[in-house]
């Protein structure tokens, strides 16, 4: 496979700024070095790259709560029943039409159905007990130590839980890195996930917007003027396996011999991996870089309800444990220690992922990323015939292409979209059926959008010259 298959040039792929580089050190009473931010945006959100926000607002309606009082037992019951029956109707309805989120909606956990009666919480730290006894970390640990040997690093050298999303893994990671390197300054490239720069802002840490080459990999000359600029300081940096929105994995090899040739020793820097999709997928890509603990990095976090696939929202956040000293702390009520960003904890979310693990194996989630991105490739082929413009990363399943002007087809497919572009995450779910369709719809979108324009065009010259239809 080519190693970057990106859009022609009239795609319009945001490109970094084409300005004078000024390495200063951040202001420190700012989270980000950039710009004063617009009213309507704040530093750590996402920027759309035309440079204005196109943000279309679907105002939520509310489901008002049934008045129990003034319905009899059978009435109260039916009308429930037929609340449910129409919401699960529209999830089925929204689940065979999802595109454009890295979320795996196929899987079956109807075997542990029988746990929803439970209130499982896995407050505190896993490998810690509470008095609380309706916890599954037994199960937590399991997969735990799934991903330490999945990221080679020995059982009594990591510490690491099941977070409540691929955020909360960031949150982590990037308070840990602080903690470690309290005068660090944080690193992350421009297409770096909003919770990254979220982070920084909470913690109050100085941080530092690196921009991105066109695939959306960091910009490595840029990053190595901040180092050599800021070299007085210790680094923090944001390795990204799988971009937001063009899913580039930044080169964690590279960024390791650029922090050596810029002075910075093992203790002066700090790297957390946020590897929210991709991060489950690369260790069965073949030729992708190695993301491992046998490289000098800090911490790596990953969802669980994107590749895996869950009910919830969920994921995992992994450090060494020596990082772990400086966030954590024994809380008696709890009899257990503090070290999670979070008090309480699902714990039917390790359940998921055991059960997925234990049922699949490495040999079925391999399969499943053969598949992702061979029906990748397969829908950047599809668009490509259809004149689609398109733009695809050797190593993602993320095919980004020209943003349909339809609002309702962007609404009905899901898609996430950003600037002038928009981007289908390929999931195990997603099947050649489903390309078909999609593309299908695509092409009459477009058309219809043509015509549109061009009857526009003869409305308009008629209004001019009304005598030529005489």
């Amino acid at each position: 496979m080519e190693a970057i298959l990106p859009l022609s040039t009239s795609g319009r792929l945001p490109v970094p700024a084409d300005k004078p580089f000024n390495p200063a050190v951040p202001r420190s009473d700012s989270a980000v070095e950039e710009e004063p931010p617009s009213p309507s945006l704040a530093p750590y959100q996402a920027r759309p790259v035309t440079g204005s926000t196109i943000i279309s607002h679907n105002f939520t309606p509310a489901l008002p709560v049934l008045d129990a009082d003034k319905l009899d037992q059978e009435e109260l019951e039916a009308r429930i029943n037929k609340v449910i029956e129409d919401y699960k109707e529209k999830l089925q309805l929204r689940t065979d039409h999802h595109m454009g989120y890295p979320y795996n909606l196929d899987f079956d956990y109807g075997p542990l159905e029988g746990l929803q009666k439970y209130c499982i919480n896995n407050l505190g730290d896993p490998f810690i007990e509470s008095n609380y006894g309706v916890h599954s970390r037994e199960f937590e640990i399991g997969v735990l130590q799934w991903f330490a040997r999945l990221w080679e690093i020995e059982l009594d050298d990591f510490w690491g839980y099941i977070t409540n999303c691929g955020t909360e893994g960031n949150l982590h990671g990037i308070l840990v890195g602080r903690e470690v390197l309290p005068d660090g300054i944080l690193y992350a490239s421009r297409e770096t996930h909003y919770s990254v720069f979220k982070a920084g802002r909470m913690y109050r840490m100085d941080a530092v917007k690196v921009g991105t080459l066109e695939s959306g990999e960091i910009d490595y000359d840029e990053l190595r003027q901040h180092l050599e600029a800021n070299a007085a300081r210790p680094a923090i940096i944001n390795v990204n396996i799988g971009t937001t929105v063009k899913g580039a994995v930044d080169d964690l090899d590279r960024i390791l011999e650029i922090l050596k040739e810029t002075g910075y020793t093992e203790d002066r820097f700090f790297i957390h991996c946020d590897g929210a999709l991709f991060g489950m997928m690369i260790p069965f890509v073949k030729r992708a870089p190695m993301v491992t603990f046998r490289k000098p990095i800090g911490s790596i976090s990953v969802s669980g309800h994107k590749f895996v696939g869950s009910p919830v929202p969920c994921g995992v956040v992994m450090t060494r444990l020596r990082h772990i000293k400086g966030v954590s702390s024994d809380v008696e009520y709890l009899n257990s220690r503090d070290a999670t960003i979070m008090g309480s904890r699902n714990g039917h979310a390790p359940i998921y992922m055991w059960y997925t693990f234990t049922r699949k194996g490495y040999e079925g989630l391999r399969k499943d990323v053969e598949k992702c991105l061979r029906n990748a490739h397969l829908l950047k082929a599809m668009l490509e015939s259809a004149g689609v413009k398109t733009m695809l990363n050797e190593l993602s399943s993320t095919v980004v292409f020209e943003r349909p002007r339809e609002e309702a087809f962007v609404r009905k497919w899901q898609l996430a979209c950003e600037g002038d572009i928009a981007h289908v995450v390929v999931m195990p779910n997603i099947t050649i059926r489903k390309l078909e369709t999609f593309v299908q719809e695509l092409v009459e979108s477009r058309a219809r959008v043509a015509v549109a324009g061009a009857l526009k065009l003869a409305e308009s010259a008629r209004a001019a010259n009304a005598s030529d239809d005489e």
